[in-house]
């Protein structure tokens, strides 16, 4: 029979072990995500940001290098047709009232179907229309969703992927 003082101990050397080892899973998971965010992010514009200036589906004119002058822009680079962008789309327009928020859409369609996709997902951000892909052609995306966040006309974070409002947040706030 095991003593109550010397079980409580293997309780709480169990517990000790398994939180361990779960700090240890979170880190190789981050540290992966990492990895697999700068392997991905070879291709994509660094440096000076590429010029964006146009109007929006909604009418209103996008300088991206302006608007990052006083405060850093998250551009949100998505598409209709894109699984992930479903579920990461949702956090955008959620940040976006936070935050200054750009977004691209690619090979989506004309002004008038973004704009009702963006009306059946009750989506208030600003949204460039880029139906042949030129403009993320010219940033370097083969892949979405893409997050880019341009501060002082420099892109100082990439992301691709799944990425929470909690990661948009930081990454804006580090910028």
């Amino acid at each position: 029979m095991i003593e109550p003082n010397l079980q409580e101990s293997k309780v709480k050397k169990s517990w000790g072990s398994r939180l361990r080892s779960l700090a240890v899973y979170v880190l190789l998971a981050l540290a992966l995500g990492w990895g697999v965010d700068i392997w991905r992010a070879q291709s994509i514009a660094s440096g000076k940001a590429p010029e964006l200036v146009t109007t929006s589906v909604q009418g209103n004119k996008v300088d991206l290098i302006a608007m990052s002058q006083d405060k850093p822009v998250l551009v949100y680079f998505w598409a209709t047709w894109c699984s992930i962008c479903s579920t990461v789309s949702p956090s955008v327009d959620f940040v976006s009232g936070q935050m200054q928020v750009v977004t691209v859409a690619l090979n989506s369609g004309e002004n008038k179907r973004i704009q009702q996709y963006l009306g059946a997902k009750n989506y208030d951000f600003t949204v460039v229309n880029d139906p042949k892909g030129e403009i993320g052609r010219e940033w370097g995306i083969s892949l979405t969703p893409t997050i880019i966040v341009i501060s002082k006309g420099e892109v100082t974070s990439v992301t691709t992927g799944f990425t929470s409002p909690f990661g948009m947040w930081v990454r804006m706030l580090l910028s």
